[in-house]
């Protein structure tokens, strides 16, 4: 089972795992070298949960790993003793989730009332419309003084007329 995972870069961040162990051991210095046993540890163990799991899943003919596989794994690997844990985590990130989902959204969060925010819009609609307005009459403006251009030039290059020539 101890396959060579140096080169899959998979694993615990060292950060993460560096936490849960001053969180449970507050008092205790760790070796480095200890911690990267403890790293190696709960990678091939979520290695051969996760494999255990879609084993599973693939039994039950299905595609995707749900958690009541994850939890029949532990069973099957003699983790049974975990369930009730790992049941009362998934809860709580549900429960975590959930609440996401029901927080208020960014335009709630920027405490600005609805009313305020719909009246900025309408400003600066206005505003745009203006701007534009305002470019179209400069083009406007433009193509006239090039039409007047073109005109006299036009008129310059005109032979005179005949009572010029008579003179």
């Amino acid at each position: 089972m101890a396959e060579n995972r140096e080169d899959d870069d998979l694993g615990i961040p060292r950060a993460a795992l560096n936490k849960m162990i001053k969180e449970l051991l507050p008092h205790t210095r760790i070796a480095n070298e200890a911690r990267e046993l403890i790293s190696n540890c709960c990678t091939e163990f979520i290695h051969l949960l996760s494999s255990e799991a879609n084993d599973i899943c693939n039994k039950q003919q299905k595609k995707t790993i749900s958690p009541d596989h994850v939890l029949n794994a532990l069973e099957a690997l003699g983790f049974g003793e975990y369930r009730a844990e790992a049941q009362a985590v998934m809860a709580e990130a549900k429960a975590v989730a959930a609440k996401k989902r029901r927080q208020s959204t960014r335009l709630e969060n920027l405490g600005i009332p609805e009313e305020e925010l719909l009246r900025q819009q309408q400003e600066l609609f206005a505003q745009a419309r203006q701007e534009q307005e305002a470019i179209e009459q400069q083009q406007w403006l433009q193509m006239q003084q090039a039409a007047q251009a073109a005109q006299q030039q036009q008129m310059q290059q005109q032979p005179a007329t005949e009572e010029d020539e008579y003179e």
